[in-house]
């Protein structure tokens, strides 16, 4: 059990999570994604994506659709402080496909914080697996009732979105906070860091 002070970065899977579809003509913003992610920015939290992108390797998405439902995830929420991809097929064997940690691993990395420190969100068994899987926390915000089986693989739920945005932003911000992130994080953004 993760002692509950303010996480250092929230990053999201985006799919079931922050948007319905991955198709860049039918992007959907879930309810509570945007006002979420309006709160913790304006409480300065770094937010940031993580999601597998099997298609690239499987041929069925090129890396021009998937820039554009990125893109569309950026106008509809606006911007994320760190993007990871992971581009590989599903029998690829690597070792940034969710459930493994590589995503997560590397999305605390650009943003300069480290995996045990960061909360990632999401609607499935996967990405609490993933949670697990990198050492962070990880709270489940079921998006259909598919995600009901993955109750068991979380210790933490929450009922929506702005639930979730409210019990982050209601914990004590660590002692220690002033020396966690920033750097990176901000070198990142002037530079518009390449997402894959």
């Amino acid at each position: 059990m993760f002692d509950r002070h303010r996480p250092a970065a929230v990053l999201f899977d985006r799919d079931g999570t922050l948007i319905r579809g991955g198709d860049p003509r039918c992007v959907k913003p879930l309810p509570g994604a945007r006002r979420a992610l309006s709160r913790l920015r304006r409480a300065d939290v770094p937010v940031g994506v993580v999601v597998n992108e099997p298609g690239l390797a499987e041929g069925w998405l090129t890396p021009d659709e998937m820039d554009r439902v990125n893109n569309r995830v950026e106008e509809a929420m606006g911007p994320f402080d760190a993007w990871a991809i992971c581009v590989h097929g599903v029998t690829d064997g690597c070792t940034c496909r969710m459930p493994g940690p590589g995503l997560v691993i590397r999305a605390a990395a650009i943003l300069d914080v480290s995996p045990r420190d960061c909360l990632l969100v999401g609607g499935s068994g996967v990405d609490m697996q993933t949670a697990r899987a990198a050492g962070a926390r990880g709270i489940l915000v079921p998006s259909s009732p598919d995600s009901r089986p993955a109750l068991t693989l979380t210790d933490e739920v929450a009922g929506s979105m702005e639930e979730m945005a409210e019990r982050v932003l209601s914990e004590p911000v660590p002692v220690a906070a002033g020396i966690r992130g920033g750097g990176l994080a901000e070198w990142a953004r002037a530079v518009g860091w390449n997402r894959w």
